[in-house]
């Protein structure tokens, strides 16, 4: 049988094929349950949130409990009724089989929005994995909870419960020029859903195991330590809020993502996690311009580590986009100002896609994209393109 770490890979590469750009969120998800941490993904509907940890929980055969959140919602809803027997004989208790107390990956759909008597239950079952009724206490064998919501929470009665969210990672819709793929991947899915059944690649208890091992065998090394409290340092002295329990458990995250390429040790790479532990959405931009430059850095060195994701747009479909604006700004046909802006818009987006990606054929892309926009800036002369 391939090692852990080898099927916790299968499971990314699963994940990654069946939906389409979001392998950061893939790695943040995997990374989060090995470490036994949680994390909140920020974004509009309608963007995959729940049939990824669906997937998800289903490549690691493990419990799923999932609930969309109202300020209505009951307690009974989340950590199941009241033992009506039980009741009759003196003693208070809770029927939670199927329920929150019981499940192992977790989704709570707008998490933000439920009222204060399921928050203070759900703060304890977080962070310590009980859960108190009638005065018994339950051990929860929660392994991870995906928490999920439109927007990042203002109300300071809030910041406890988006605390416990160790990760936080936005899923916006997806760029413009994965659309071709994103009909045929999504049609895909959607047949598969319902004629074909999600095959186990790990069990709940193996990832158990897992969080055992990491604490066990990880070693840290003085230059990754250097660079990790170089960073933290950085993001303290931007304004961004990083308490000393965060600092440690966001250890425990670099130790999962190292775990997870089969490495004993953390390096660069791995400090990846700290572009998603802003508290405000305009802080994400601050920690990518903190971290990304030493993640390239780190990649300069180590090309061959450098991850792309399976499901990252390759460089032909990237061409065949940037031929298709050509095509149209080329037309015969004036364009609309909304026309010409949306071309505008895909050509920035393609740039920055090819930015990310190392090969010399992607440079020669990136020139073609320059050509467009310098014509297209200096009056629209697209004749000979």
């Amino acid at each position: 049988m391939p090692a852990l770490n080898e099927r916790l890979q299968a499971v990314a590469r699963d994940l990654e094929s069946k939906f389409l750009g979001r392998s950061e969120v893939v790695r943040c998800m995997l990374v989060s349950a090995l470490a036994g941490e949680h994390l909140v993904l920020i974004g509009p509907p309608g963007t995959a949130k729940s049939a990824l940890v669906r997937t998800f929980s289903k490549l690691c055969d493990a419990r799923y409990f999932e609930y969309l959140l109202t300020r209505f919602t009951e307690p009974n809803e989340l950590f199941g009724p009241v033992d009506i027997a039980a009741f009759r004989e003196g003693t208070y208790r809770r029927r939670t089989a199927g329920m929150l107390p019981e499940g192992e990956i977790v989704f709570l759909d707008e998490v933000f929005k439920s009222n204060s008597a399921i928050l203070n239950s759900l703060l304890t079952l977080l962070n310590e994995r009980r859960y108190v009724s009638g005065g018994a206490t339950l051990e929860c064998p929660l392994l991870t909870a995906i928490g999920a919501s439109n927007e990042v929470p203002a109300d300071a009665d809030l910041a406890a419960i988006f605390d416990r969210f160790l990760l936080r990672v936005r899923t916006d819709y997806l760029d413009a020029f994965h659309f071709q793929d994103l009909l045929q991947r999504g049609w895909e899915l959607e047949a598969k859903l319902t004629t074909q059944k999600t095959t186990p690649l790990l069990s709940a208890d193996e990832l158990r195991a897992a969080q055992r091992a990491i604490a066990q065998r990880t070693q840290f090394t003085d230059t990754f330590l250097s660079a990790y409290r170089s960073l933290v340092l950085q993001i303290r002295a931007e304004g961004i809020g990083l308490s000393d329990r965060r600092v440690v458990k966001l250890l425990k995250l670099c130790a999962a993502s190292a775990f997870l390429d089969g490495r004993t040790a953390p390096d660069a790479s791995d400090l990846f996690v700290l572009q998603h532990v802003w508290n405000a959405e305009d802080q994400a931009a601050i920690l990518q311009g903190l971290v990304q430059p030493v993640l390239e850095a780190h990649y300069r060195e180590h090309p061959e580590t450098r991850r792309l994701g399976a499901a990252a747009v390759g460089l032909p479909a990237i061409e065949a986009e940037i031929e298709r604006v050509r095509v149209v700004l080329a037309g015969t046909g004036a364009l609309s100002d909304v026309q010409l802006f949306a071309q505008l818009r895909l050509l920035g987006e393609l740039k920055t896609a090819l930015s990310s990606q190392p090969e010399a054929k992607a440079r020669e892309l990136a020139q073609r994209v320059d050509v467009l926009l310098d014509a297209a800036f200096k009056g629209g002369r697209f004749g000979a393109l």
